[in-house]
């Protein structure tokens, strides 16, 4: 059985994609972002000792969830959202189709998992981060607006032993 996880802070929305190719997909409902609820979830799902595949996108909630189902004994794989086939003109987001496409794409094996760091991999690249959001910590240093270092500026703001002449030449005091 293929589940497709779309997962935020608070909650996880569920589709369940049958084994079989063709087979039906459906959504299965909305569970609270909580250990717990996820356990739950793995046991009413996989209950007859059936084995699971899930698989999430990417995203700010880190790899918590996927150590969690690996543990428990399930496949799980994490997918890059840029690395989703997406149709032509289908722009209408939703947590439940979200759920339903990454179950179906999921089952078809038309998704490219990306790496998952350990607990202390993840845990050094927040050290290396500079902040909570993840992102770089060249990218939160306060450098001049924002501006790249090699950006030069308008000739308006040179300031030097020197000034442009009438003709746009340097002159040197």
């Amino acid at each position: 059985m293929f589940i497709g996880l779309d997962v935020h802070k608070a909650t996880i929305t569920v589709a369940v994609a049958a084994g079989e190719r063709g087979g039906e997909v459906r959504h299965w409902g909305t569970i609270p972002n909580r250990s717990d609820h996820i356990r739950g979830l793995a046991e009413k799902l996989g209950g007859s000792g059936r084995r699971l595949h899930f698989c999430y996108e990417a995203g700010p909630c880190g790899y918590g969830l996927h150590r969690q189902l690996t543990e428990l004994g399930h496949d799980c794989i994490v997918v890059a959202p840029s690395l989703i086939p997406v149709k032509a003109g289908d722009r209408v987001k939703t947590d439940r189709r979200d759920a339903v496409m990454l179950a179906k794409l999921h089952r078809a094996r038309e998704l490219t998992a990306v790496w998952v760091p350990d607990a202390a991999h993840e845990a050094m690249r927040g050290v290396n981060g500079g902040d909570k959001t993840g992102h770089g910590a060249a990218q939160n240093q306060p450098s001049g607006g924002g501006r790249a270092p090699w950006r030069a500026r308008s000739p308006d703001s040179w300031r030097g032993p020197w000034r442009i002449g009438s003709q746009g030449q340097i002159v040197v005091a």
